[in-house]
Parts: C-alpha cells; structure tokens; sequence
C-alpha cells in the first residue's frame, strides 16, 4: 500500500516540473522575440543613417 504523503509528495513534484518547464519555455520564446525585435531595429536604423564619406 502506498502512503498518501508519497501520492502527494509525487503530484508536487510533477506539477513543479511543469511549471518550471514553462517558465524556461516562456522566457526562451520572449528572448528569441525580442532578439529579433532588436535586430530588426538596427537593420532599419542603418538603413535610415546617410552614410558619411
């Protein structure tokens, strides 16, 4: 027979691991967005600055 504190014990557990799991998704995802957000930002400042000669 298994003990309840074990049942609980494991439901914690998992129920932690995927909170983090999405946590860790969350932020690679709104890190990869705002990488591009910045790149695309660049590219279009260096396009609008007259080149100097």
């Amino acid at each position: 027979m298994e003990s309840p504190f074990l049942s609980i014990l494991t439901i914690v557990a998992v129920v932690l691991l995927v909170v983090v799991t999405g946590g860790v998704g969350y932020l690679t995802v709104a890190d990869w967005r705002d990488r591009r957000r910045r790149d695309e930002d660049k590219r279009i400042s260096r396009s609008a600055t007259p080149k100097r000669r």
